[in-house]
């Protein structure tokens, strides 16, 4: 199995992070090492993987506090593991609770606050990214929680490259131009790019994001993707929890 980490959040030993790839217990086509049970594969298999992928990070599945993703702007706080609704965006100070982000292409945000000892996890495709999720989180984390943005640590998640993630001018239009390069009649948008500026707007130190420049688009053997392989592509979690020391 190859869990992905991040180097910044590796800093602090207080988090447990890890994303998940298409490899693991030598799983075949179509959906190779996936994590979600709403793509088609089958329900027990599924469950081996997310066992797997968790004890993998020291967890349990049952640690798991995860969302029915649906590219809007909704955010929940997570006070106990399992279901928490529908939203994009999960934010927790409990211990030990894995905020879980499905992905195959839309970047997966992941936000420590060091001092506060707050996490948030946000799914923000190009919807939810229009909808400005990020933005929506980080003043939740402000507003509800006392968080500094200086204070942050951020990784942004492999996702889809701007030079593979075509869209029409309908789309194109929505975001401003300095994210967008001319394709023909299409255009190509950076929607990692769009969040990262959003945090440094927001005041988190540029030496505190991390930003993946792996494209799940382009990593066929390593990442899942639905523009690459449509109804047929698996899905990798990413996971982020504050380590118990008790």
């Amino acid at each position: 199995m190859i869990i992905l980490q991040s180097s910044l959040l590796n800093q602090f030993p207080e988090i447990i992070f890890g994303f998940s790839t298409k490899i693991g217990l030598n799983r075949k086509p179509p959906y190779f090492f996936n994590v979600s049970m709403s793509v088609g594969d089958n329900e027990e298999t599924v469950h081996e993987n997310r066992t797997k992928f968790f004890n993998g990070l020291g967890l349990t599945a049952g640690c798991m506090a995860y969302q029915k993703q649906i590219h809007g702007d909704e955010i929940n706080y997570a006070a106990v593991p399992g279901y928490q609704g529908e939203s994009d965006a999960l934010i927790t100070d409990q211990k030990e609770i894995a905020l879980a982000i499905s992905s195959a292409d839309c970047p997966a945000i992941f936000l420590y606050d060091r001092k506060k000892k707050l996490i948030a996890a946000v799914h923000s495709g190009w919807r939810s990214t229009h909808k400005k999720i990020l933005m929506k989180t980080l003043l939740k984390m402000r507003n509800d929680f006392f968080s500094n943005p200086c204070d942050l640590a951020v990784y942004i998640g492999p996702s889809i490259s701007q030079k593979n993630y075509e869209v029409g001018s309908e789309i194109a239009s929505l975001f401003d131009k300095k994210y967008l390069l001319k394709n023909e009649s299409k255009y190509l948008l950076d929607v990692a790019g769009i969040n990262y500026d959003m945090l440094l707007q927001f005041g988190v130190p540029e030496r505190m994001i991390q930003r993946s420049h792996l494209c799940t688009y382009e990593m066929t053997n390593l990442l899942h993707s639905y523009r690459r392989d449509g109804q047929t592509s698996g899905r990798s979690f990413g996971v982020m929890a504050i380590r118990n020391n008790k």
